[in-house]
């Protein structure tokens, strides 16, 4: 049995590279500022799907949101083996907190035929692991989290390992099913060079300089899927600042300075006296 796979990712600063500009007065993240980069365990989630595809056959569909420059980020999906991209992109997103980024994704799900929809546990650049549960929540789907190891699927009876912690579950559930990938699960595949050189001109319509450059690239199979809201038919009071109820009040650069330091011989005395001094710190014991 073939399945149809929904990947959501997402294009993230890379937080490998934080400098004094990395935010905003307003709380937002200054995207200029750091360089773009495809989200890691998204690109877990993508392997996952890959993987479903290899092994039972398929159709991938990868969706992002963002602005026209993630596209990078669908191009490189599709370099790995994605069969689809859509670009969700419309200024009325900006400023869309977890709530209302997963009202305008769930929309976008709902166009497309899927069995299993897959994204990473978390984003870089937010780290709440709320997008992927909430779109869940939205599109009425069961989910499994945390997903380490997809152990079969056997029609629409999905069985999958978590992880939790100190330890896994292994859960059984019935398709269509929402899953959030760990990068514990697998080791992305790195871009074909075939797929590579295939997809390396293909754009989305609001990177395109006319209608001419967009006809000769859709005739070619490289003009990438664009929506907007409008497209997407969603409730505006749910997008944007507008739907995010989350606010930020203030924003603090927290500085870590070594007050004290001590060298500790490699010594079995010189870790006694340490062990000691910190048991009368009351650090440890």
């Amino acid at each position: 049995m073939a399945y149809r796979c929904v990947v959501l990712v997402k294009q993230v600063p890379d937080t490998k590279r934080i400098t004094g500009q990395a935010m905003n007065e307003d709380g937002t993240v200054n995207r200029a500022a750091l360089p773009a980069i495809f989200n890691p365990e998204d690109l877990n989630a993508l392997e996952l799907a890959l993987q479903i595809k290899d092994r039972y056959g398929g159709h991938i569909t990868v969706l992002t949101m963002g602005l026209p420059t993630a596209a990078q980020v669908l191009r490189e999906a599709l370099y790995r083996g994605a069969d689809e991209a859509i670009l969700i992109t419309d200024r009325r997103c900006a400023a869309s907190d977890t709530l209302a980024t997963s009202y305008i994704l769930s929309c976008a799900v709902r166009k497309l035929d899927y069995d299993l929809v897959l994204c990473g546990r978390q984003a870089i650049d937010g780290d709440t692991a709320q997008v992927g549960p909430q779109t869940a929540e939205k599109l009425g789907l069961p989910q499994i989290t945390y997903v380490e190891e997809l152990i079969s699927l056997d029609g629409d009876v999905i069985t999958a390992r978590r992880n939790i912690g100190n330890g896994w579950q292994e859960v059984r559930a019935r398709l269509p099913i929402l899953l959030t990938v760990i990068d514990e699960a697998n080791e992305p595949r790195i871009a074909s060079a075939k797929r590579l050189m295939k997809y390396k001109k293909a754009k989305v319509p609001a990177e395109c300089g006319d209608k001419t450059e967009m006809k000769a690239l859709e005739d070619r199979g490289l003009l990438i899927g664009q929506w907007d809201l409008d497209a997407l038919e969603a409730d505006l009071a749910w997008c944007g600042r507008e739907g995010s109820p989350t606010k930020v009040h203030r924003i603090q650069s927290v500085v870590l300075t070594a007050r004290e330091t001590r060298q500790v011989e490699p010594t079995q005395e010189g870790i006694n006296t340490l062990v000691h001094t910190l048991i009368e710190d009351h650090t440890i014991g």
